[in-house]
């Protein structure tokens, strides 16, 4: 009598676990508004670019899973992912922002410094806490040759390298700078904002141009 051939169980890697996707709606907002400003500014490059997203980085294990606020990854396929297997992707993170407060700091400045750093090798790793309840409340990480190396600040910014940018407090919220531009990146409400009011003169504009024509028409 033959044996029948089992076939490897499916490993399950979860999309969520359940908590809430940020401890506050400041912490909240920002995630989601820089998650915006950079997919806007890498829209025509092969740059994934994410969030609060399970993240795995051993086949085979769904206990070795991180999900970082932020993370920037370069010279990858841009497209809708539910989770982020790094032996299927081939790459890690390039980039990584922790949106900090008192409850997660230990872990940002702890265990996941210690992973980015060693085992996913991630490139550049900030820490920002937006309501300033943790010491330090904004710091970075650069590595080189294996090892974290802090960030100097260079007019109260931090430069990221890898995203051409700076990071730094504009009207007491954490922004993008464009040192080339010498500017800073502005977000999608701010956008359609200045497009509401070009708009608007614009139309000004037509209705006084009528206007003149009609008078001109009368005389």
């Amino acid at each position: 009598m033959q044996n029948k051939i089992q076939s490897a169980p499916t490993i399950f890697y979860p999309e969520s676990d359940g908590k809430p996707m940020a401890e506050t709606e400041v912490h909240r907002d920002l995630m989601i508004d820089f998650i915006q400003i950079l997919k806007d500014y890498f829209i025509n490059e092969d740059v994934c670019v994410s969030g609060n997203m399970f993240m795995y980085y051993e086949e085979g294990d769904p206990k070795k899973s991180v999900a970082p606020d932020v993370f920037v990854v370069c010279g990858i396929e841009k497209k809708q992912r539910r989770i982020y297997r790094i032996w299927e992707e081939g790459r890690s993170p390039d980039f990584i922002l922790e949106v900090a407060s008192p409850s997660t700091f230990p872990d940002d400045i702890g265990p996941k410094k210690d992973l980015y750093e060693s085992v996913l090798k991630v490139k550049e790793y900030f820490i920002y806490d937006p309501l300033g309840q943790v010491v330090p409340s904004f710091i970075g990480y650069r590595l080189i040759d294996s090892v974290y190396h802090e960030i100097d600040f260079v007019d109260g910014r931090l430069l990221s390298t890898i995203l051409g940018l700076e990071l730094g407090e504009y009207m007491g919220e954490l922004r993008l700078y464009d040192p080339e531009k010498t500017e800073w990146l502005k977000s999608r409400i701010e956008r359609v904002q200045e497009a509401e009011i070009r708009a608007n003169n614009a139309e000004n504009a037509l209705a006084k141009a009528l206007a003149e024509i009609e008078r001109l028409k009368r005389d």
